[in-house]
C-alpha cells in the first residue's frame, strides 16, 4: 500500500537574496502609496520622496525582524 501522507514542507532557509527582494518590495510599495496619495493631493514629488524614505525604514525593520539570524 503506497504511503499517501504528504511530505512535510521544508522550512524556508533565510537568504540574502530574499531579504534584498523583501526590502526592495517594501520600498517600492511605500513609494507607490506615497505617489498615489500625492496624486490625490497635488503633491506627487514630496509624498513620493516621503514614501520612499518611509519604505526604507519599514523595509529595514521588516528584514531585521525576519532575517535576524542571517
Amino acid at each position: 500500500m503506497p504511503n499517501s501522507d504528504p511530505q512535510p514542507a521544508r522550512p524556508a532557509r533565510p537568504s540574502g537574496a530574499t531579504a534584498g527582494f523583501l526590502l526592495l518590495a517594501t520600498v517600492l510599495l511605500c513609494a507607490g502609496v506615497g505617489a498615489g496619495i500625492g496624486a490625490l493631493l497635488d503633491a506627487v514629488a514630496p509624498l513620493l520622496i516621503l514614501g520612499t524614505f518611509a519604505g526604507f525604514g519599514a523595509g529595514f525593520t521588516l528584514v531585521y525582524s525576519r532575517y535576524r539570524t542571517l
